[in-house]
């Protein structure tokens, strides 16, 4: 299965620039000027996810707080965003010449979507090629995540391969998922429970684009392998060479609907409780969030009312860009035959 070929390098390889908290009003760049390097304010970062989400407040030295902008219809704060932010808070605190290259979380408390989230860093270490930050995001006094992010000045190595990337179709090819849910929802044939549950899909406001490749059948449900694939990427501009801001939103980007892929075995089955227990993320080469990227899921193993994902997010040029595994709690209850 494993394919020997070199990963390929970009010009982004080189002169990437620090995170910064770049802006496309003008009141939102004059009130953080002081956390932002000249070179970074730019008006061509439109992504909400840039401008809000990943856009954390600074409050003291290593200390920040960030809000919220997407919360699932569970009323319990998304995991992504809680990691992506964790992450920009570490990477504020680094120089400018070492990138993340791996992170690692425990979520150890739901998060409440009704008050900000308090990011504390501690500058565990700072050596020659790798600096390592510890963040604990923090709310009502307690900490709801732990994470451990390591960030290494990139290095030439003769040592170079990566796995092959699932051949799919291209983006351009495919319906997102709303386009998808608007196809089900012109059915005149539609059950009206079904329907609201497709608007109430549509009513979110998820601040990335999906493209599945084997879509969803929403009116049927049949056993499948524990696997998914689909394109992925931030709506809106992001722009190259700030790849630590780029990592950023991967790490928000590689927590949606990553769980799911443990349920998929079990169509007669509904999630009663599930949540991510921890979170693990590894980032091989240079990439665009703003761009489609394929993520590939897939779940090994499930049991004792837990389940393991793993992933891999390819660029669509067919190079590796990053690698994630989470394990999470899955209890379940069996639907009756009236509700199948």
């Amino acid at each position: 299965m494993a394919d020997s070929r070199l990963t390929e390098k970009t010009p982004a390889d080189a002169g990437q620039q620090n995170i910064g908290s770049s802006v496309t009003r003008t009141d939102e760049r004059n009130a953080n000027a002081d956390q932002i390097p000249s070179h970074e304010v730019t008006s061509d970062l439109r992504s909400v996810l840039v401008t809000s989400v990943l856009n954390l407040e600074k409050l003291d030295t290593d200390l920040y707080r960030g809000k919220h902008h997407w919360v699932p219809r569970t009323q319990r704060l998304f995991g992504g965003q809680i990691v992506g932010q964790a992450l920009v808070a570490a990477a504020k605190s680094v120089s400018e010449n070492v990138f993340a290259h791996s992170l690692h979380c425990y979520f150890v408390r739901a998060g409440d979507p009704k008050v900000p989230v308090l990011y504390q860093v501690d500058r565990t270490r700072d050596g020659r090629s790798f600096s390592v930050r510890s963040v604990k995001a923090i709310q009502h006094g307690q900490p709801i995540l732990i994470c451990q992010a390591s960030f290494h000045m990139q290095q030439p190595s003769p040592l170079q391969h990566q796995f092959s990337m699932p051949t799919v179709p291209p983006p351009e090819d495919l319906l997102t998922v709303e386009e998808l849910i608007q196809q089900y929802l012109s059915n005149p044939n539609l059950a009206e429970n079904a329907k609201q549950g497709l608007n109430k899909l549509l009513a979110d406001e998820v601040p990335i684009e999906i493209k599945p490749v084997n879509p969803p059948d929403f009116s049927r449900r049949v056993a499948m392998e524990p696997k998914k694939l689909f394109w992925v990427r931030a709506r809106g501009h992001i722009g190259e060479g700030n790849m630590k801001l780029h990592c950023c939103v991967a790490a928000y980007v590689s927590d949606y609907s990553f769980l799911g892929t443990a349920l998929l075995p079990y169509p007669n089955h509904r999630a009663q409780f599930s949540a991510s227990l921890d979170h693990a993320m590894w980032f091989h080469s240079t990439f665009r969030a703003d761009h489609w990227m394929l993520y590939e899921c897939e779940s090994p193993w499930a049991g004792g009312s837990r389940g393991l994902v793993q992933g891999q997010l390819w660029r669509q040029d067919g190079v590796l860009a990053a690698s994630c595994a989470q394990e999470g709690v899955l209890r379940v209850r069996a639907l009756t035959e009236s509700k199948l």
